[in-house]
């Protein structure tokens, strides 16, 4: 249970709080952007299962791919998709908590 309140205040709240802390001009454009950033997660459903339990999401879904975070990295050089790029890393960060914490 401790597990599932860490994962979704990650996911949800300090998005919020990194959106005020960094972005606080446009704090609720950042924060709506970063939660946005929760769709790389429909790249769950190209897998057979869709859901498995214990399954750590780094490396192995297409969007949590070490390219994929690679890509993610070289967005927040450019000024236009910082905001976007910060969500991603984080939501990346988050699930990778995630895969720590299922150990």
């Amino acid at each position: 249970m401790l597990q599932i309140i860490i994962h979704y205040t990650l996911h949800f709240l300090v998005p919020g709080l990194i959106a005020w802390l960094f972005f606080r001009e446009q704090w609720k454009k950042a924060w709506l952007i970063m939660i946005a950033t929760m769709l790389v997660d429909l790249d769950h459903l190209l897998s057979s299962p869709i859901y498995v339990a214990n399954r750590c999401s780094i490396n192995f879904h297409v969007l949590h791919s070490y390219y994929a975070i690679a890509i993610y990295l070289i967005l927040f050089y450019f000024k236009k998709f910082r905001i976007l790029s910060v969500g991603l890393l984080f939501h990346m960060l988050t699930d990778f908590i995630d895969c720590l914490l299922m150990k």
